[in-house]
């Protein structure tokens, strides 16, 4: 299938077919090939990028820059504090100045509506690194990462466990659905996701024929898991809630037990990082046998540039 991405903006899965999924996560794997043995093509030579981050980054922020630099472009970090996006400045102008001397833009931040006004203002591709509500990047990676340690995607059964209505809920909850993995949460009630997304994601799997269960009931949601998967239990901005979220979450704790009662010995682990250990994950599992969180991480960097390369490069 011939795949053309160019100029396209990388908001969320929901703007892109599993055909195009598919495309990014293959184009990925490549570029990861040709680093590996030393071979750089410069697809984005002479673009320069900015880099919008109103909140801090390890695997986002370096995966942009070194992608960048990688494949011949220019990355220029915007702090909070170094431009006046949002509040001396509208959104709006913000776009439009930086639309005529960047070639790109990547925002992480906090309103899905601010990585959307940017899009639809600046003129140039705009990238999601993270926002509230989503976080697509982050699941080309774990897609990615699936793929190469079980060889397939489609049909896989990938079980979230832990607040279900956070932002990796949200956006594995769209990239499964999309791509035919059978996908699982398992949450306390109060913290299961938002129904309007979850009806939207049932469109989607009926086209992939993929199927949504969302259940309290962490260990029934394990059974035969190929994936478990989770996320610290108290997101960026939400720090007063820690203890709360403790009581209600540990039971979800990912833990040797939890491991145990996939009934595999298959099923993989995985993290989007940072991770609190000892409270959404335990230190044996994260540094177990099953874990594959680093590589995971690594190819936070190849998706990035594939998704680069293929919205913006010559």
């Amino acid at each position: 299938m011939s795949v053309c991405l160019k100029g396209r903006s990388f908001l969320t899965l929901k703007d892109y077919t599993a055909g195009e999924i598919e495309y990014l996560i293959d184009l990925a794997i490549d570029l990861k090939a040709k680093k590996k043995a030393g071979i750089f093509e410069n697809h984005l030579a002479h673009k320069n990028v900015a880099l919008i981050f109103e909140k801090p980054s390890t695997r986002t922020r370096s995966s942009f820059t070194v992608g960048c630099v990688d494949e011949g472009a220019h990355p220029e970090y915007l702090g909070k504090n170094d431009i006046q996006l949002g509040y001396k400045e509208t959104v709006e102008d913000t776009a439009r100045v930086l639309g005529r001397m960047f070639d790109g833009i990547e925002f992480r931040g906090f309103s899905q509506d601010t990585v959307e006004k940017l899009a639809k203002y600046s003129g140039v591709p705009v990238w999601n690194g993270l926002t509230d509500e989503d976080h697509p990047t982050q699941v080309l990676a774990d897609f990615m990462t699936v793929k190469e340690k079980l060889g397939h995607l489609k049909g896989i059964k990938f079980v979230y466990c832990g607040d279900g209505r956070n932002n990796m809920s949200n956006a594995l909850m769209i990239g499964c659905a999309k791509m035919g993995l059978d996908f699982v949460v398992a949450s306390p009630e109060s913290l299961f996701p938002d129904e309007k997304l979850v009806e939207l994601c049932r469109k989607y799997a009926k086209e992939s024929g993929a199927a949504i269960t969302i259940t309290a009931n962490p260990k029934e949601a394990v059974k035969n898991a190929d994936v478990i998967y989770t996320d610290v239990w108290v997101s960026m901005g939400e720090e007063e809630k820690i203890a709360e979220r403790k009581a209600i979450l540990g039971p979800y704790q990912v833990n040797a037990e939890l491991m145990a009662a996939t009934g595999k010995d298959s099923t993989i682990f995985m993290h989007c990082l940072p991770a609190v250990r000892g409270n959404e994950v335990t230190n044996d599992v994260l540094e177990g046998k099953a874990s594959v969180v680093f590589d995971e991480a690594e190819n936070r960097m190849h998706t990035i540039k594939a998704v680069m390369v293929a919205t913006l490069g010559n």
